[in-house]
């Protein structure tokens, strides 16, 4: 995955971390999960706070569901 995956990293964030309320993390600990993911393969300093508040949003929306 890429840092314009947004969708696909919101879900997987969601699937590992399902206890995980998405509403009070840190851009830093977002960044860090993100990262961490198996099938993430992007380049780890290109994740500004745009992409990381659309991941944020999108991981929200999905918790809600």
């Amino acid at each position: 995955m890429l840092w314009t995956d947004v969708i696909d990293i919101a879900i997987e964030l969601y699937e590992k971390h399902p206890a995980k309320d998405p509403k009070y993390i840190s851009f830093v600990d977002l960044h860090n999960l993100i990262c961490q993911l198996d099938s993430f393969e992007d380049d780890s300093g290109r994740g500004g706070e745009k992409v990381l508040e659309a991941i944020q949003a999108a991981w929200i929306e999905e918790a809600s569901e």
